[in-house]
């Protein structure tokens, strides 16, 4: 493939990219070290906190921006960005991507206060959000048939899987070893070599140019979706306005969908979800990645605080899972191929609900090897069926609409994570802050701090130390466990409806649909 072939159009060079072998699958791999970079981000700075706390002195409030400015600019800006990718070329938004995320990761690298470095991860999420959408619909132009496709796709989800795997263990070492702003510096050398290679392997493709693209449907998508995220932080946060702003996200995105529907070229085609396929699959990211994103995070929370893992060894625990999340990327291909869509989509929900059953059965004791054993059917099962779901949303959608449609499954991703967090932990608090009875010696004062969290216990116990504080903290975690047994309940149950409704919604006729489409 000749410089010259890829840089031109899809409309004159889009055949030849996709008839070479070679070039699909360097076009794959750049694109997933550029997802293997946004991965890591999102969760590099779970290791990194501790150090960039004490070196920034950020508040509570801005410590939680810190963590929540990334994922709240790329959720609303998802949908925008891949509708220009559709219109005004993937490969150009990519690059552009690539020198918005390289300057914000240097900002942050460098940043001078927990102000600077709120600003400077909302830039990456700009950044993120033009690359995000425009990786999965490049993968939908080059591989035309769909067995590839889904080895494509099975590729790209394993190294995603291994991004957020990587993130914690690499920003340990790298604050480690040098200071907190090296887990974004990290970013700017490796965009550096992918700047130049993406200019010359991508290719380019503009499937809606010349259609109109309406500014007010962008403009009411963006407001929709960050009031609607952000409403589910703060609701989840026990805060009222965030009910106004879960309302108002609702309001907007109604108006948002009336308005496509009257649009002679609407900037989203709604069409895409009379599709049942569709539909299903959108619909199986969100309530999967619902099911597991606030639960990995009570999960974290009982490794550390229940078991007494410390951070690094909590990540080196939970290492089965995402080991077991790789592999079920790479093998979900095959498992398509060889089951059909309904199969592997809904079998892998059931692996995952079945493997988490087993936990209910566990409190503060030790259970290592079976703990592992339920993170690898977790692993596995989970990413069986987010591969199946990222299938048969991006073979339901044609080319010409592929980024929408990646922006929507990217979307219900980060609007999954986000209900999820906010959902399943305020189940945790409303079973824990009631379960925690009071403790002889302690005040009323200290327990009600004590109720909180299970950190805050933790806080209260070390200030109280002796046999009051040891006594504090066993009844803490046993109150924890009965609010992570609750959301675990949630889990399966929501886990084995989403696999009983893709065996029922799901056409016969997909688990058959190879080739090109």
């Amino acid at each position: 493939m000749t410089a010259m072939g890829v840089a031109a159009d899809t409309r004159r060079a889009g055949t030849g990219t996709r008839s070479s072998g070679t070039g699909r699958w360097s076009v794959l791999a750049l694109l997933c070290l550029s997802l293997l970079l946004i991965a890591v981000d999102a969760t590099v700075l779970h290791i990194a906190g501790p150090a960039l706390t004490a070196a920034l002195d950020p508040s509570s409030v801005q410590m939680l921006w810190i963590v929540d400015g990334y994922s709240l600019v790329v959720a609303p800006l998802l949908l925008t960005f891949g509708t220009l990718g559709d219109r005004h070329g993937r490969r150009r938004l990519v690059l552009t991507g690539y020198v918005v995320f390289g300057a914000a990761s240097a900002a942050a690298a460098f940043a001078p206060t927990a102000t600077a470095l709120i600003a400077a991860r909302m830039l990456l999420g700009v950044g993120g959000a033009m690359i995000m959408p425009a990786t999965l619909s490049i993968i939908r132009q080059v591989f035309t048939d769909r067995r590839e496709r889904a080895i494509a796709l099975g590729v790209w989800s394993a190294v995603a899987a291994a991004g957020a795997a990587a993130g914690p263990l690499l920003g340990g070492l790298l604050v480690e070893r040098f200071w907190w702003g090296a887990v974004f510096l990290i970013n700017v050398p490796i965009l550096l070599v992918l700047l130049p290679a993406a200019a010359r392997i991508l290719p380019e493709s503009r499937t809606r140019a010349g259609q109109p693209w309406d500014a007010p449907s962008a403009l009411l998508s963006v407001l929709g979706i960050l009031a609607f995220a952000f409403g589910l932080k703060e609701a989840g946060a026990g805060r009222p306005e965030g009910v106004a702003a879960f309302l108002g996200g609702v309001a907007l995105l109604a108006w948002f969908v009336r308005r496509q529907r009257r649009l002679a070229v609407p900037l989203l085609d709604l069409s895409l979800f009379r599709r049942r396929s569709f539909s299903t699959g959108v619909a199986a990211v969100l309530l999967t990645v619902f099911s597991l994103v606030g639960l990995q995070l009570m999960l974290a929370q009982y490794l550390q605080l229940v078991l007494g893992d410390s951070p690094p060894g909590a990540a080196v625990r939970m290492l089965p899972l995402m080991a077991a999340s790789v592999a079920g990327g790479l093998a979900g291909a095959h498992l398509l191929r060889r089951l059909g869509l309904r199969a592997t989509m809904g079998g892998g929900l059931a692996l995952t609900a079945l493997s988490l059953a087993p936990t209910l059965a566990w409190g503060t004791e030790e259970h290592p090897l079976a703990l592992a054993l339920c993170f690898v059917g977790i692993g596995f099962g989970i990413q069986v069926a987010l591969l199946a779901a990222s299938d048969t949303i991006m073979s339901s959608a044609s080319e010409s609409h592929a980024g929408g449609a990646a922006a929507i499954e990217e979307t219900a991703y980060e609007l999954g994570a986000g209900l999820g967090v906010a959902v399943l932990g305020t189940v945790t608090t409303a079973v824990y802050a009631p379960s925690l009875a009071p403790v002889e010696g302690v005040s009323a004062e200290l327990m009600e701090r004590a109720r909180q969290s299970l950190a805050a216990a933790d806080a209260v116990a070390r200030e109280l130390g002796g046999q009051g504080g040891a006594a504090l903290l066993a009844q803490a975690r046993l109150a924890f466990v009965s609010g992570l047994h609750s959301t675990i309940v949630v889990s399966v149950l929501l886990l084995g409806v989403t696999a009983a409704a893709v065996a029922v919604l799901v056409p016969r006729g997909s688990d058959d649909r190879t080739g090109p489409d």
